[in-house]
């Protein structure tokens, strides 16, 4: 029980973040896709950065899941493509709905009832990624 309450604290602490930091904003998600505006590329910078420190130091310390395995990194060589395929369809997506998966709930929480239709899609296109994951070069 005493882990769900520390994700419920976590998850509101993240949507607090996202909220002051104006992450949620449609206009600031529009300024950065528009070359506008460096308030999103720094909020997404210092999260990059901060994932750089937090991954060195899960290795040096050989850090373990809550469940207590190791957590490990794949180092295999992905190809190039891919990743700017994915990444395109990623941000075309993010540029029509003006949310990003993670303020997606935060929108939510904040009373933004339209983003259930962005949210809703979200699902089923994971969902459909599922099915067709199989079939699909990778």
């Amino acid at each position: 029980m005493m882990k769900y309450i520390s994700y419920i604290f976590i998850g509101t602490l993240f949507g607090i973040v996202m909220t002051k930091s104006q992450a949620i904003s449609w206009y600031r998600i529009y300024e950065m896709f528009r070359f506008d505006a460096f308030h999103m590329y720094g909020i997404i910078g210092s999260a990059v950065a901060l994932g750089i420190v937090a991954v060195a130091l899960i290795k040096k310390y050989q850090v373990k899941s809550t469940e207590g395995t190791p957590i490990t990194f794949s180092s295999k060589n992905k190809s190039i493509p891919r990743y700017l395929i994915g990444g395109t369809i990623f941000g075309l997506g993010w540029a029509m709905a003006g949310a990003c998966p993670g303020p997606m709930y935060t929108l939510i929480g904040n009373g933004y009832g339209v983003i259930l239709v962005v949210l809703a899609s979200a699902v089923l296109g994971t969902l459909t990624y599922g099915v067709i994951r199989n079939k699909l070069p990778h």
